[in-house]
């Protein structure tokens, strides 16, 4: 734990949310999102289990955060920490998010806490499917401590209905959303000075942690085909993580080097946006993808891998294209039929843009959160009474 918590000097009522770290990831991003969006309605605590992170840095003033240092595997110690802050805060909800929060689910129940909130919003490449029989089994058994589970997209509310087995009644779907004043405002020109690319070059890019999870060598294998028929493309991959070295090599090794610009973490995604002709995710396991939602935003077609929750974003054949997982000679066939035809990629894009501004906005995202939170909350507050 960094320090001693202050006592509490605003009446709002006070939602901890529990992750692993405020690493760079969509799902981080979402809770900075919610915690900047509602601080005049709830007062926030974020407790990260393992690690602060960059996104820290994008809270508002007020936002109190806590790391608990929670050493890798079972750490008891860690626990009973997080049991003893809880006590400390005396928080309405709790709500945890993803498999490394799920202790925060038994620490809430033995600091005695309201109500208990647990999010579920995407898998690891070890369980993409969300077939693993040991977390399972603890998922299940876990259910009837937590009042309410949030998942970001229909698909993995069925999971959590049909696999988990936890009652349809305490499981709500809430899509992420997208700050739309963020993107698709700045000029394609001036983005590409900026980042140093070239002005005319068809430009295909995805964004998000360097993660086997994520594919992006598939991606590098299916660019290298989509340059056979458009040798002046280029493919911009803004992240950083664990597989860096490794997409260097299958690029070198593709004779890719010189065509594939890896740019490491980025804090400015609406300038790498508005620099794209074409956005990828090539995810082999996906929940909501939030750069799915700011390429929409930015006004760009979306190719993307039909898993989790991304049929739910793309609208196929009206916004972007949905392929197979994996699959570098469908991915390099999609990403073609858009950089071949410049034409097809702004109808698709304007498209993109008008959905993400009629369903995943985010006001419509903090609303509904917020709704859910009130109407938990009364709802305690009724059968108490």
């Amino acid at each position: 734990m960094t320090r001693p918590i202050p006592r509490p000097t605003s009446a709002l009522p006070l939602v901890v949310h529990v992750v692993n770290s405020l690493a760079i990831g969509g799902l981080e991003n979402g809770v900075v999102n919610l915690v900047n969006a509602t601080s005049s309605r709830f007062r926030h605590v974020i407790v990260c289990m393992t690690a602060d992170g960059p996104l820290h840095a994008r809270l508002r003033p007020g936002a109190e955060v806590i790391v608990l240092g929670k050493r890798p595997g079972q750490d008891p110690w860690a626990l009973l920490r997080l049991v003893r802050l809880l006590r400390q805060l005396r928080p309405l909800i709790v709500h945890s998010r993803n498999w490394p929060a799920v202790d925060a689910i038994p620490a809430a129940r033995v600091a005695r806490v309201p109500l208990v909130i647990h999010g579920e919003h995407g898998r690891e490449v070890s369980d993409p499917d969300g077939r693993n029989r040991r977390r399972n089994r603890i998922r299940r058994a876990l259910a009837p401590l937590v009042h309410h589970f949030v998942t970001v997209s229909t698909d993995l509310r069925r999971w959590l209905i049909e696999d988990v087995r936890v009652p349809a009644a305490k499981v709500t779907a809430i899509h992420n959303g997208v700050d739309l004043s963020r993107f698709g405002r700045g000029g394609r020109l001036e983005s590409r000075v900026r980042l140093g690319l070239p002005a005319a070059a068809p430009i295909v890019g995805t964004v998000g942690r360097l993660d086997p999870v994520k594919d992006q060598a598939g991606l590098i294998r299916a660019f290298a085909t989509v340059r056979m028929a458009h040798p002046d493309a280029l493919l911009l991959i803004a992240g950083d993580g664990p597989c860096r070295a490794e997409l260097e090599r299958v690029a070198a090794t593709l004779g890719q080097k010189d065509h594939v610009r890896l740019l490491g973490s980025c804090d400015d995604i609406p300038t790498v946006m508005s620099a794209l002709d074409v956005f990828v995710l090539p995810s082999i396991a996906e929940g909501i993808s939030n750069t799915i939602l700011e390429a929409m935003a930015s006004g760009l077609p979306v190719v993307a891998t039909r898993v989790g929750g991304n049929p739910e974003l793309v609208e196929e054949g009206v916004g972007g294209a949905l392929v197979p997982r994996q699959d570098p000679t469908a991915l390099a066939g999609a990403i073609a039929g858009y950089v071949g035809d410049a034409e097809l990629g702004r109808r698709h894009g304007q498209a993109s843009r008008q959905r993400a501004n009629g369903d995943f906005s985010l006001e419509r995202m903090v609303e509904a959160y917020a709704n859910l939170y009130t109407s938990l909350a009364a709802s305690r507050l009724a059968r108490s009474a």
